[in-house]
């Protein structure tokens, strides 16, 4: 490359990408490392994987799975941008944005793909993150806008990020235990999250709340 004119040449997106998944990590590095403009700088398997990768390594924007075991990509959201808060996080899920789309968004998340998307959607979602901009795919706009129009919300909306994440732990059925393990609180805390979970969703059991996030499509 000549560099005699002093143009100074654009700096290439830093990608880290993470799945729990071997092989789906190997087909995002070789979709992304072959754009000219983009670099991935690191891989991981879990939640708790991107957090260390993102400590490690600096990025522009990490392409993150939300169902991994360890910690879930879900549950790593609002560790990384409160470490790393201006890396986007582009989420590439195999649940729909109906499932989780929206709520995603309000955890953090810059954009929201389902693996089925076309790989130059991918590549034009990281684009797009990498400058500072959200993602949104047509289905997910439409139900940004639903929501936006709505005049009243479902009561999960109103939920805090630790609420939300709590209770699609115990709707999903773990012991509190293992919610406090995962999430680090106590299991006192992971309680009294449970009592305020049940009085703002107006529900009186763990099966309750199961059968609430079904219906929500927010578990499967």
């Amino acid at each position: 490359m000549d560099f005699s004119t002093g143009e100074i040449p654009p700096r290439r997106i830093r990608v880290g990408v993470v799945d729990d998944h071997l092989i789906v990590r190997a087909g995002l590095r070789q979709l992304l490392s072959d754009q000219p403009g983009i670099t991935v700088v690191g891989e991981a398997a879990s939640g708790r994987g991107a957090v260390d990768l993102v400590r490690r390594m600096p990025m522009d924007v990490l392409l993150l799975d939300i169902s991994m075991p360890v910690q879930s990509g879900v549950d790593a959201i609002a560790m990384i941008k409160a470490k790393a808060p201006d890396v986007g996080i582009l989420v590439l899920s195999t649940h729909s944005v109906h499932q989780y789309g929206v709520s995603m968004l309000r955890l953090g998340a810059s954009g929201y793909l389902n693996k089925q998307s076309e790989p130059e959607e991918i590549v034009a979602a990281v684009q797009a993150v990498a400058a500072g901009r959200r993602y949104i795919p047509p289905e997910l706009g439409e139900l940004l806008l639903d929501h936006a129009q709505a005049h009243s919300q479902p009561a999960h909306e109103a939920l805090s990020d630790r609420e939300f994440q709590v209770f699609i732990k115990l709707a999903a059925g773990e012991r509190p235990e293992q919610v406090g393990r995962e999430l680090s609180l106590t299991p006192k805390t992971v309680s009294s999250y449970r009592c305020r979970l049940l009085e703002k969703l107006s529900l009186h059991s763990n099966s309750e709340l199961t059968y609430y996030a079904i219906k929500h499509k927010l578990i499967e």
